[in-house]
């Protein structure tokens, strides 16, 4: 085993300048029921508990798939839905005391956003990206201590979206932070749509078609949406913001487009904590009340993205380009073909959802059985453990000494959202219990193409 390298004077700096987002990251993800997949980014791992790689294996090459990090909403269509009513109703003196406070918390979260610029990257969102790269270095020291001496590229892909774009700035700055003599080894990032953007592509028209006129899909959402609970739900927060006789006269369906609005500002605030740090729209949600409208939101996200219908691939077998890729990569580095000490990919939720229940990663396992819709109590899919902010993918690679008579054998690390996961059950590890595959077993019995 190679020796490793200790952590850099510049690294634990930079580690700790991210404590403050780290446990705010960390508060946030506790609610896992409220913020869908608009969760700030919280890692999962065990840092010192990972397990060792086995005797005579070091790392050689490291590759990951991420989603973006916290952004600003992509647009002020909630934000203004929002306060026109407000308006409406304070031009009547209909608000409470509750009510009248909501606005300039509103248009506080709207400035900030619109001042970024709608979907950009936050601050959190490249905080989240700087300290995973850091991470990742602390957990690989003497592979990136290799890849420094050896001069080898460090391969950067996105899908040309800026805020994928800026994810991959931050990450690469926080790598180049850890460690400064990787800086001149980071390729300027490539844009791939087929690759990280695929949900958009005219070879998945399909998929397309299945999102604006499949009548299973239009059937399962509006069932979920009539659901009485979220009449219910947008009572409650009609009821605390408005008074009594003006909600009242409110028609259900536009207590519940309220409703969800102002829940869509809510679940977006925490991800803009630095652009907007006084704006605070938990009062206006009970718990109970933003645990619905995120059920809402993530069945949307489950059979739009995710495992969707039983015994239907619709939504997430286009994912198959990522992982061919993955493996791809790992096999390059393995027979010497490919230069790359890293190969570093900028995503979105559309894309990691469908390549988690590809996987069959944790939480994406269960599909929908047919007459029995996707709900919190009968499925574990929850978007902020599926494809929170920065949600990511990576894949260390290992290799031994090779021998005469014997070339080196390469074994494969998962981890997702940096825990140790095991792949799918028809993948072999090379111990029981291990998270350690060879690649050559991998390349057999994942479903890539």
């Amino acid at each position: 085993m190679k020796r490793t390298a200790p952590l850099s004077a510049a690294m634990a700096v930079a580690l700790a300048a991210g404590v403050v987002f780290t446990a705010g990251t960390a508060s946030a993800h506790t609610g896992r029921d409220l913020y869908g997949t608009k969760t700030p980014y919280a890692p999962q791992g065990r840092p010192g508990h990972y397990e060792k790689a086995p005797k005579g294996f070091a790392p050689v090459f490291t590759e990951n798939v991420a989603r973006h990090g916290s952004r600003a909403m992509t647009s002020s269509e909630d934000g203004d839905a929002v306060l026109a009513a407000l308006h409406k109703a304070q031009d009547r003196d209909a608000l409470t005391d509750l009510g009248e406070e909501l606005a300039p918390q509103v248009q506080s979260l709207l400035a900030a956003a619109s001042k970024l610029g709608y979907g950009n990257l936050s601050a959190r969102g490249a905080d989240e990206h700087r300290q995973t790269a850091l991470r990742m270095e602390q957990r690989l020291p003497g592979l990136f201590a290799d890849i420094a001496a050896r001069h080898e590229p460090i391969a950067v892909e996105t899908s040309g979206v800026p805020r994928a774009v800026a994810s991959a700035d931050a990450f690469t700055g926080g790598l180049a932070a850890g460690d400064p003599a990787l800086a001149g080894l980071i390729k300027a990032p490539v844009t791939d749509k087929d690759l990280l953007y695929f949900h958009k592509q005219p070879k998945n028209a399909d998929y397309q078609a299945y999102l604006k006129n499949d009548p299973d899909l239009a059937a399962v959402l509006a069932g979920i949406e009539e659901d009485p609970r979220t009449t219910e739900a947008a009572h409650h927060v009609v009821g605390r913001l408005f008074q009594d006789e003006y909600a009242a006269a409110l028609p259900d369906a536009d207590q519940v487009a309220f409703a969800r609005a102002l829940y869509q500002l809510y679940s977006a605030a925490p991800d803009l904590a630095v652009e907007a740090p006084d704006v605070d729209l938990a009062p206006y949600l009970t718990r109970r009340d933003a645990q619905w409208f995120a059920y809402l939101d993530d069945a949307e996200e489950f059979y739009q993205k995710g495992p969707a219908f039983s015994g239907r691939t619709i939504t997430y077998r286009m994912a198959g380009v990522l992982l061919d890729d993955l493996l791809a990569q790992a096999s390059a580095r393995a027979s010497g073909t490919s230069p790359n000490g890293a190969v570093l990919r900028f995503t979105h939720a559309e894309e990691i959802e469908p390549l988690a229940a590809l996987m069959g990663l944790p939480g994406s396992t269960e599909p929908a059985a047919s007459g029995e819709p996707y709900t919190y109590g009968n499925n574990p899919w929850r978007g902020a453990e599926v494809s929170p902010m920065a949600a990511n993918i990576q894949w260390d690679l290992f290799a031994d000494s090779p021998s005469e008579g014997h070339p080196a054998t390469y074994l494969v690390r998962m981890l997702y959202n940096e825990k140790e996961t095991a792949f799918t059950a028809s993948c072999k590890p090379v111990a029981k219990n291990s998270y350690f595959y060879e690649l050559d077993e991998l390349e057999h019995c994942l479903p890539h193409s």
